[in-house]
């Protein structure tokens, strides 16, 4: 890509920059939860609508399908964002703070449709010098399992795709770098729930309960000798007891308590197994104590893994237009994706864009209530979207007449 090129798409990024804060503000203060995200889609669809080029369409209820078909054969690309928001009540003392009371955009998908859509706007422009197709998929119900991707993929979203790409905020990484990373990038995030049934009674007399909460405690305590002890410690695996219910007064042992949590693994072999290795060691407490119980494992997206010769092509692209100090190669995470939907189908990758700030302040993790981003990673987001879909589908070598023909 020249220079004159180069400096063309950022100045269309500039010129988007206001407009670009300003949707993700109120996307931001009118948070919809999954599934629900009816008001959201209506306004990306008003967006798109006024894009001269894109076909849009309704996909399912609340998702988006924008269409550009460049000048010229070549491959399609799709590009992905999702659009809900967490159950959460925002904590934030900001002017754009959530209407919406319990619910909060908390990982950044405000940012992420904000940035699609100036991408949209900005590759209409290039239509004139684009081979192939590209497609917006504005989606639905990352945030809730069984999520909004298998919807879309059911609804043929992909049929004729070559390729996938999707870019993520990130506040674990600096506004002005972009983190991209071969391989495993998100885990397979499993929930389960376990219920002991003991024996209530009065709590001044233990000797006549079974006691659910005792139990319980072991309970806790032992599954985490499955990390320890029973799987290989070069595989990760992360085994969360995270709700803890039972009781209701000071002096009552209750009958039961219900256990709620997470597991989270990249390997197959071991997520088959973890299920097992669980419940065997509820089930020995169980009996050791006299106590009963349920064991409810689900499965939940499968992990994200990024196609290596797609993020090596993004690393070619993005090191070239927007530096190499811009480039970090990151570790995976345990947080889960339904990206990893798509994946199934076609080859395809998703990327970090740093949205930390520690001198703003800027710093709370994703899902919390105080979670924000920076809002200059907006701009450098979009312009890594921007010149991903350039390079990916190999942008038609005239390009010099589009840098003349905006006088620029």
């Amino acid at each position: 890509m020249g220079k004159e090129l180069t400096l063309l798409v950022q100045s269309y990024v500039a010129e988007l920059k206001d407009e670009l804060i300003s949707l993700r503000r109120m996307i931001h203060q009118n948070p919809e939860p999954s599934f629900k995200e009816h008001n959201t889609a209506n306004l990306i669809y008003s967006n798109l609508n006024d894009i001269p080029g894109i076909i849009v369409s309704r996909p399912t209820p609340t998702s988006v399908l924008g269409v550009l078909k460049g000048s010229f054969p070549g491959k399609t690309l799709a590009l992905r964002s999702d659009m809900d928001a967490l159950n959460l009540s925002e904590k934030n003392e900001i002017p754009y703070k959530s209407k919406n009371e319990g619910v909060m955009h908390a990982c950044g998908h405000d940012g992420h449709i904000a940035m699609m859509v100036s991408t949209a706007k900005i590759l209409a422009r290039f239509k004139d010098v684009i081979n192939g197709e590209i497609r917006f998929i504005f989606q639905h119900a990352e945030e809730q399992h069984p999520g909004g991707a298998k919807d879309l993929v059911s609804e043929g979203i992909l049929k004729g795709v070559d390729m996938i790409i999707a870019g993520h905020l990130w506040v674990a990484l600096e506004t002005g770098k972009l983190g991209l990373s071969p391989g495993p990038l998100m885990a397979a995030p499993d929930n389960f729930t376990i219920s002991i049934i003991g024996k209530g009674g009065h709590a001044a007399m233990p000797q006549e309960v079974i006691d659910p909460i005792l139990v319980s405690a072991y309970v806790v305590t032992s599954l985490q000798s499955i990390v320890s002890r029973n799987t290989d410690p070069l595989k990760p695996l992360v085994l969360s007891v995270t709700r803890i219910h039972g009781g209701s007064a000071n002096n009552i042992i209750p009958e039961s308590v219900e256990l709620n949590g997470t597991v989270r693994t990249f390997d197959p072999e071991m997520r088959q197994i973890i299920p097992n290795l669980m419940e065997n060691i509820v089930k020995g407490i169980c009996t050791a104590h006299g106590a009963k119980y349920s064991f409810n494992y689900e499965k939940g997206y499968d992990p994200v893994i990024n196609n290596h010769a797609i993020i090596q092509k993004l690393t070619d692209i993005l090191s070239n237009v927007l530096g190499e100090s811009s480039i970090e190669r990151l570790d995976p995470v345990m947080g889960g994706e339904d990206f990893s939907e798509y994946l199934k189908v076609v080859p395809g990758a998703m990327f970090f864009i740093g949205a930390g700030n520690r001198e703003q302040g800027i710093i709370n993790p994703h899902h919390h209530p105080c979670f924000n981003i920076d809002e200059n990673a907006l701009m450098k987001g979009t312009e890594a979207l921007v010149w991903s879909s350039l390079g990916l589908l190999e942008c038609h070598e005239d390009t010099d007449f589009l840098v003349k023909k905006e006088n620029f």
